[in-house]
């Protein structure tokens, strides 16, 4: 996804980490919201209460969902997904990693 029509942006940034993770929230008229948002080189744990699908629009990152030990090498133009009540921990080496966060329903 390169745009979004017809949505509110939440100007007041989410800031996380020191500021090495930043995002804005964007509001649908279906009441469905998602983040979009930049991560610098770091390792960051984050937890979800709803389940995500955070989709990786440009850089590189890894991730390790919570109660796995796999390694997720994803780069831009792919997603990974979260379970509700869970959490994960993504790594990004080098650059930026850009992403948009999808909130899912059940």
């Amino acid at each position: 996804m390169s745009s979004f029509a017809n949505v509110t942006v939440d100007a007041k940034a989410n800031i996380y980490f020191d500021g090495r993770v930043v995002s804005h929230t964007v509001h649908f008229a279906d009441a469905s919201k998602k983040t979009l948002g930049l991560i610098y080189p770091g390792e960051y744990h984050f937890g979800t209460a709803a389940a995500e699908r955070m989709e990786i629009v440009a850089g590189t990152c890894t991730v390790v969902l919570d109660g796995t030990t796999a390694v997720l090498s994803i780069t831009a133009g792919q997603a990974f997904d979260v379970p509700a009540d869970s959490g994960f921990t993504i790594t990004v080496g080098e650059g930026i990693c850009e992403y948009v966060c999808s909130f899912l329903s059940a």
